[in-house]
């Protein structure tokens, strides 16, 4: 059984969204029989890319017309949820144009290692704070994940994976997706956002049953 997940690199909701699933998975009966395949999905496509700014610069030019205690207010609910789940959390980030991590997300699916790599993600961008729009940050987080070096480079430097990028998108407009984490379980159920994990426990158990059934 396939569980597809849309998710962006900056979103912290997909963060916390991707542990409450994970938790589910755990407990799932049927757990090593399911697969679970990262798509891509830009937040901010319009950034430029190889360059990154502090997350509270931003928030604060996105919500322009939003109070500043009301966006610190949005920050204190994710960080809060995040450390429920037991999650490492730095709002002393950075953020930026996520189109170059995705490609490169691409190639780790292709090394079997796409799993491996969103966990290192996000534990250097939410754990621990580090810049990872920055290239040299990229090609070591990527390398801690089982990625050759070189080819993360040559990924980084080049255009490589971009049609990919552009194809998960598409599919996402096409499920008219207008957030983020998405979450789509055998092709058949899409739960939205960051829901909590016996949700995410419950969409599994009635896939599969759902699968059985088209067995018999």
């Amino acid at each position: 059984m396939r569980v597809d997940i849309w998710s962006d690199v900056v979103c912290p909701w997909c963060y916390v969204g991707k542990a409450r699933f994970d938790r589910a998975l755990a407990t799932f009966a049927h757990r090593d029989e399911v697969q679970v395949r990262f798509h891509s999905y830009e937040l901010n496509p319009t950034l430029p890319r190889g360059r990154s700014e502090s997350l509270l610069a931003a928030l604060a030019r996105k919500f322009s017309d939003v109070p500043a205690d009301e966006i610190a207010g949005m920050e204190h609910r994710v960080a809060d949820a995040a450390r429920d789940e037991g999650l490492a959390y730095r709002s002393d980030r950075r953020n930026g144009n996520t189109f170059d991590l995705h490609r490169v997300l691409h190639l780790a699916g292709e090394a079997g290692r796409q799993a491996e790599a969103v966990a290192a993600l996000n534990q250097a961008h939410f754990g621990a704070g580090r810049d990872v729009f920055d290239h040299d940050i990229a090609v070591e987080v990527f390398t801690s994940a089982g990625l050759a070096p070189a080819e993360v480079r040559r990924v980084l430097a080049g255009d490589d994976y971009t049609e990919r990028v552009f194809a998960d998108e598409r599919a996402a407009h096409d499920m008219r997706v207008t957030g983020v984490p998405f979450f789509v379980v055998d092709r058949t159920l899409a739960v939205t956002g960051a829901r909590p994990a016996d949700l995410f426990a419950r969409t599994l158990d009635q896939a599969w049953a759902r699968r059985a059934q088209r067995v018999a």
